[in-house]
């Protein structure tokens, strides 16, 4: 396997730490990984190497971090509103969050909108935040956009859009992840046209690739039929193959391009979030069982793929399989626990149809011209019908940044980041 540091690049400024290549050395002859085992062998094999190495990882990254050599954080982020921080405020589109009062706790905004679907950071945000980033990757839509490419990355993400071209249709304008991983082609080109091709693969191979998206395809799969835009459904089995091949063939693109480490995010219990239960009926504080079974079925294949990605491009690659699945679900069960008084019902925009989120400008801060918006926006796991507040991201994006193997596997984000090749 590749190891946690790297002797040409292991920090921003390329400087080479010493103590760094002698504290990994070990690692440098490092074996395991030279032949190709099978499928099942390969899960068994991943278990118990990468318990071993989450303890060596933890005290390398100590070590260094605590020397001084941090490593720089870049990240290319791909997905839906989940992960949007603007995009879709330079497109014309139904899906937007460019109006109060989304955005009012994000702090360098002044509490303005920023196009973020929620009232503070993404999970994406803050898993930055914690992993040294200096800023947050601008949209690659915003205009000057290009010198922050290089060493912080870029958000590709778009609100409404999924793995498939036709997803979110209906609101019209949205970038789907065919487009976004040719936007990352032109931040590419720009990147070897300014650094070259050898300094642009130095720099891609230790940045993070991530992909949050397949939420909107769920969503467009359970929802009720629409007369003149639903077409004939596949059986949710052909879908959910249809979704992983469509996302795999994504993956294999951008690792064509140079992307080296990937994290790709599950779906989450979409069947306990209040748009999906007010659709579907759903009564008594339940979720939709239906609609998360459905889910549970499409992360299983998910899963299933990332292992077979880690195998089939070997040790200078790595597939993480981030389980926002079960995160959310131990939220959303245990949720006062957490500190939240409510996991049911969104902080802003109501519970039913339309679920619209939105303050007049000439109102006071702290009221909405809709119909709900609630006084303590941290004691509430969503912040509208469909997204998360930053309080409940903040938990989100900690599990996953340090979660065990139920979590992220085959190590987590953290470790991720600290990987060498």
């Amino acid at each position: 396997m590749g190891n946690f540091a790297s002797s040409a690049y292991p920090d921003c400024s390329g400087n080479i730490f010493p103590f760094q290549l002698a504290l990994i050395a070990y690692l440098q002859s490092d074996r395991l990984w030279s032949f190709e085992p099978s499928l099942q062998l390969w899960r068994v094999l991943k278990k118990i190497w990468f318990s071993f190495k989450s303890y060596v990882v933890t005290f390398i990254v100590f070590f260094i971090n605590f020397f001084g050599g941090v490593h720089c954080f870049t990240t290319f982020v791909f997905g839906d509103s989940l992960v949007d921080v603007g995009n879709n405020d330079y497109i014309f589109t139904l899906s937007k969050a460019d109006s109060p009062p989304y955005g009012i706790d994000f702090k360098p905004s002044g509490g303005q909108p920023t196009g973020r679907f929620t009232n503070g950071r993404t999970i994406s945000d803050i898993i930055g935040e914690y992993l040294g980033a200096k800023s947050f990757p601008l949209p690659f839509l915003a205009p000057s956009k290009e010198a922050d490419t290089i060493y912080n990355g870029i958000n590709y993400a778009s609100g409404a859009s999924g793995i498939l071209d036709e997803t979110g249709l209906l609101f019209l304008g949205r970038i789907p992840l065919r487009e976004q991983v040719k936007n990352f082609e032109a931040s590419r080109d720009y990147m070897v046209k300014v650094k070259g091709e050898n300094e642009t693969m130095e720099v891609l191979k230790n940045a993070i690739f991530s992909l949050t998206v397949g939420s909107n395809d769920i969503i467009n799969y359970i929802q009720p039929s629409i007369p003149f835009f639903q077409r004939n459904k596949a059986s949710p089995s052909d879908y959910l193959d249809h979704m992983v091949s469509n996302l795999t063939i994504h993956l294999k693109q951008l690792h064509k391009l140079g992307a080296r480490k990937f994290v790709v995010v599950g779906v989450g219990p979409l069947g306990c979030i209040p748009f999906v239960r007010a659709v579907h009926f759903v009564t008594n504080e339940k979720c939709s069982e239906e609609v998360n079974r459905l889910i549970e079925a499409y992360n299983f294949k998910l899963n299933e793929v990332v292992d077979q990605l880690n195998l089939e491009f070997g040790p200078n690659t790595m597939f993480v399989y981030a389980n926002s699945y079960t995160v959310f679900t131990k939220i959303i069960v245990n949720y006062q626990q957490y500190g939240f008084v409510n996991a049911k019902q969104p902080c802003c925009g109501g519970y039913f149809p339309p679920f619209i989120c939105y303050k007049d400008q000439n109102q006071d801060q702290n009221q909405s011209s809709s119909s709900f918006l609630c006084d303590d926006r941290s004691k509430y796991v969503f912040w509208d019908a469909y997204h998360p507040t930053e309080a409940a991201n903040i938990i989100i994006a900690k599990e996953l940044l340090d979660g065990d193997e139920t979590i992220s596997s085959p190590i987590n984000i953290r470790q991720l980041h600290a990987y060498r090749f």
